[in-house]
């Protein structure tokens, strides 16, 4: 029943622990919006589901779950390596202005350059096989 897996997500969350709860139907509407990760099933799923959830699923395939883990897996780690060369560039060029060193060139391409940068990084995600 509809309440008895709200109480259970409750209960588990009430021990510090994470909750990824998958649904389909319209009576996992709101444990799905409860949980730390909703994952709806898209194909045959009601609209309150997909709307309150996290994570859409495009077919009824529960296989793809594990697809979805490792793509956020993957984006997380190109995230984090944009954040570091943007930091690590941005830096530099500080550091070689206050010297006088760096141009105004140097200072376009650590924002501008490094934002392009990232973007291509990120675009190797679509090449990635899962």
């Amino acid at each position: 029943m509809p309440e008895d897996k709200v109480n259970k997500v409750k209960e588990i969350k009430g021990r510090n622990e994470t909750v990824a709860f998958v649904g389909d139907g319209v009576n996992d509407a709101p444990v799905v919006a409860l949980s730390n990760v909703g994952i709806a099933m898209g194909g045959l799923g009601s609209d309150a589901t997909i709307e309150t959830a996290d994570v859409v699923i495009q077919d009824d395939r529960p296989s793809k779950i594990a697809m979805a883990i490792n793509i956020g897996k993957q984006t997380k780690k190109i995230v984090w390596q944009n954040i570091t060369l943007a930091f690590a560039v941005k830096a530099i060029v500080l550091v070689l202005g206050a010297g006088g060193l760096a141009t105004m060139w140097e200072a376009v391409f650590a924002d501008v350059g490094v934002a392009l940068l990232a973007i291509f990084n990120a675009v190797r995600i679509q090449r990635m096989k899962f």
